[in-house]
């Protein structure tokens, strides 16, 4: 249970600081943070918590983390619901604390709320196809980042921060084709709260593109530097 209870947690903050710096600070006036403040911002929600509940959960804060670890044979295969559940729950919630506090501002509206989108809701006016490639690319490579960081074989203590910028990376290069997911859990927190009817629609390619890079990324890390199953 209790690593459960940390997969929702870190996910919540995940949501909080990386949704959370989107919404409320990338855009301030003369002070805002932009693209590379809310990627790094996302990285360092990673790294904190890879610290914090690492030890716990493994920190995957994110569906597709889950089954690609799973396939790369890394984690229990019957914890895998388990923590997808704690993970959505944990976004969720994350989700509606950011919405309590940004709600608080006058003349407040929802707008994208930081939700992942394509075609006219790209950041970048990027496409479905552009869209789908990126989100299985990135996926895919994040794995790689989190398979190699975390193998017997890599120096210790440093995975943490090796997956948290490898993640600032993708952020930075993703931001404007799909103001980036490679998190089905990040992805259906925002959807839920956007406005308007387009979130949900095109949540699909957020949990289908994420997964098939995690799955790709598992076999073909496993392949490349197998590890002993646990």
């Amino acid at each position: 249970m209790k690593k459960f209870i940390a997969e929702f947690i870190g996910t919540l903050w995940l949501v909080l600081g990386g949704c959370g710096s989107a919404v409320l600070a990338a855009s301030f006036p003369e002070l805002g943070i932009g693209f590379v403040g809310v990627s790094l911002a996302f990285g360092l929600t990673v790294v904190t918590m890879a610290y914090a509940i690492g030890h716990i959960s493994g920190c995957h804060l994110n569906p597709a983390v889950t089954i690609g670890l799973a396939v790369g044979g890394r984690m229990n295969r019957n914890d895998v619901v388990p923590y997808i559940i704690a993970q959505l729950m944990g976004a969720i919630a994350g989700a509606a604390i950011l919405y309590l506090i940004a709600s608080g501002k006058e003349g407040f509206t929802v707008g994208g709320f930081a939700a992942n989108g394509y075609g006219e809701h790209s950041p970048g006016g990027y496409g479905m196809v552009s869209a789908f490639v990126t989100e299985v690319v990135m996926t895919m490579l994040f794995l790689i980042i989190i398979l190699g960081a975390t193998h017997s074989k890599a120096p210790k203590y440093m995975a943490g921060l090796a997956i948290g910028l490898g993640l600032t990376l993708i952020h930075l290069i993703s931001i404007p084709v799909t103001n980036t997911s490679v998190n089905p859990a990040r992805s259906t927190s925002q959807a839920l709260f956007a406005d308007g009817t387009w979130a949900i629609p095109q949540l699909w390619l957020f949990w289908v593109a994420p997964i098939l890079g995690a799955v790709i990324g598992g076999v073909l890390y496993k392949y490349l530097s197998p590890e002993k199953e646990n």
